[in-house]
């Protein structure tokens, strides 16, 4: 099939998925919550490259977190990936 899908919600609720830290059981409502948490896992701002994202990386690693710099932009694609490099420490609930 080619073309362009077309989802429809059907009238019903947009869930918004939510980043919830486990081990405090915390919802991650902004980024400076979430900077403190990953700073607490290792992970360090990353400053070079393009000025417009949050970046954050780690040095034992070469996983990097790119993160849009509006919040209200966060989405769950960055949560999972959040999750993929950081597993029994985040999950993501709707």
């Amino acid at each position: 099939m080619y073309g362009v899908w077309v989802f429809k919600n059907n009238g019903g609720a947009i869930r918004r998925k939510a980043l919830v830290h486990l081990p405090t059981r915390q919802t991650v409502s902004s980024y400076c919550s979430l900077e403190d948490i990953l700073k607490g896992l290792g992970w360090e701002r990353y400053y070079g490259g393009d000025p417009d994202p949050y970046q954050f990386h780690k040095q034992s690693s070469i996983d990097l977190i790119s993160l849009p710099k509006d919040f209200s932009k966060f989405n769950s694609v960055y949560m999972y990936d959040i999750v993929n490099k950081n597993p029994n420490v985040f999950h993501v609930r709707d």
